[in-house]
């Protein structure tokens, strides 16, 4: 029984690793492809160029936050919990101010779209 035990926890160890690094590619392949996009309308001078590029952020750091938290099954002692927690509270951070960027972002358009309407109304 303690051999079964074993092998499935060395098979889920095994499952976490290569999750942990699926979600890690998927995210930083995200930040790369909102950066670039992001670059693409700065020289365009789009408006959109810093929404497109906060959102593309937050869902990569979203994908690396979730790593995170898949590194707590794995760790094996206090100093890699800490440290693992460390990296969680930060990411979660930056992922709470990019989604309020986001949002005062989407809320200044708005108001800047009113008072286009409103100006054409007069």
């Amino acid at each position: 029984m303690d051999v079964v035990l074993q092998f499935l926890q060395s098979i889920m160890g095994y499952l976490v690793e290569i999750a942990i690094l699926i979600f890690e590619f998927i995210g930083v392949g995200i930040i790369i492809y909102s950066g670039f996009k992001g670059f693409y309308h700065y020289i365009r001078r789009s408006p959109e160029m810093k929404i497109t590029l906060a959102q593309g952020l937050a869902i990569g750091l979203e994908f690396k936050l979730g790593s995170e938290i898949l590194k707590t099954v794995v760790v094996r002692d206090w100093t890699e919990i800490i440290t693992v927690a460390g990296i969680i509270a930060l990411r979660a951070a930056l992922t709470f101010l990019i989604h309020w960027e986001i949002k005062e972002e989407n809320k200044d358009k708005e108001r800047k779209r009113l008072g286009k309407e409103q100006m054409e109304n007069e």
